[in-house]
Parts: structure tokens; sequence; C-alpha cells
């Protein structure tokens, strides 16, 4: 995935935000500034360290899919346990290894949901850091990429992933209004790109094998 491949592989280089910020409609939510340091944020040892891709090292974020799916109106969407509680989410994921982003869209939508799903469109690239957890600190930073799909089929016997409560569909109004369980700002952030009409080709990603 070339998109996926710089994104991720070289977060941190100054040359790859500068090439970030000439095409805003791609990435959305990009810091120029952090992403300039070279003293980026090793998350997975709870601590900040020192990490420059001059010496090969490089930071990297979770990397993880979405699927903004509709029919008649309505957004399918999963309640999910995190954390004790039970908060709103897009059918989302972490892209696993040797998978593209768009093999994992439609996995884990099926995973999560029991639907099988036609990608029409790529919404775009988000990227948040999530507040600092107890026992962290630096919180976790995400970079989201996310799709418009329509629904194809539905398997209702399919044991949904752990954790997933339940897949409901729900219109635009129902989930603003429930904004206050929404996993992260990403949830709403990508419907209200994809209902003010943005839409890019899927070919803009492309997957070398």
């Amino acid at each position: 995935m070339v998109v996926g491949v710089f994104l991720v592989r070289f977060s941190c280089h100054p040359s790859i935000i500068r090439s970030l910020h000439a095409n805003p409609g791609i990435l959305s939510g990009v810091d120029a500034t952090a992403a300039d340091n070279r003293q980026c944020p090793d998350d997975r040892h709870g601590h900040t360290t020192g990490m420059s891709y001059r010496e090969g090292r490089f930071w990297q974020p979770d990397v993880t899919v979405a699927t903004v799916v509709v029919r008649d109106g309505r957004l399918l969407c999963v309640e999910e346990r995190v954390n004790g509680s039970i908060v709103i989410n897009q059918p989302a994921g972490h892209l696993e290894p040797d998978e593209s982003l768009f093999d994992a869209a439609l996995r884990e939508t099926r995973e999560e949901t029991g639907w099988d799903v036609r990608l029409t469109a790529f919404v775009g690239a988000y990227q948040w850091k999530a507040p600092v957890r107890t026992g962290e600190s630096e919180g976790r930073h995400y970079l989201r990429f996310a799709f418009a799909a329509e629904p194809d089929r539905h398997d209702a016997t399919r044991a949904l992933d752990t954790g997933i409560v339940q897949a409901l569909w729900m219109t635009p109004q129902e989930l603003m209004d429930a904004q206050a369980r929404h996993r992260s700002p990403l949830v709403w952030q990508v419907v209200a790109d994809y209902l003010g009409g943005r839409r890019h080709p899927l070919s803009m990603l492309q997957h070398l094998a």
C-alpha cells in the first residue's frame, strides 16, 4: 500500500508532512509541527524516547480502517464494550500484517457486523491522539483510513467480534445526538465529511503486492 507505507514508516519525516500538506483533501488533522520534530513518542513502552529516521528508527501510529455504510438513509454502527463502558463506533479496526487497506476494511466490517459490503469511495485519512490513560505517559496515536461502502448481504448467524455488543442502523441525527458515547471524535468527523460529499476514488490508494 503506497499511502500506508509512507504514512506508517515515515510519519516523522518532514518532507512527507510537506507533501501531505500539499494535498489537504487526503489527510485531515496532521500536526506538522509535531511531525517535524524528530523526537517522536514511543507509546509501546509508555514513555517518550528520542528516535531519528537518520538512525533507521521510526515511531509508528496505530493504523486503523473504518467504513461508512449507508442503507435507506441510516448508518451502520456498532456498540462495543471498551474499558467498562459501551461506546458507539463505525465498523473499524486495525490493519493486520500483509493486509491491504481495502481487505482490512471489508474484514473488519464483516467481523463486527456480519455484513459483507462493497467499497465505493475513499473518504479520507485522519490522525488523532487519544487522551492519556492510567499507566501511560503518552496517549496512543491513531491513523484511520475511512471508506464509503454499500451493504451487500448479511449473515445473521455469524458470531460478532469479542467486545461487540450489537450492530445497529442509526440515522445521522441519532448518531450526532449520541456524541457523548462515541468511541472517539473520529466517529462523527468521518460521517460529517461523508455527508458533506467528501469522496475520493479508491484508485488513490494502491497496494503493491
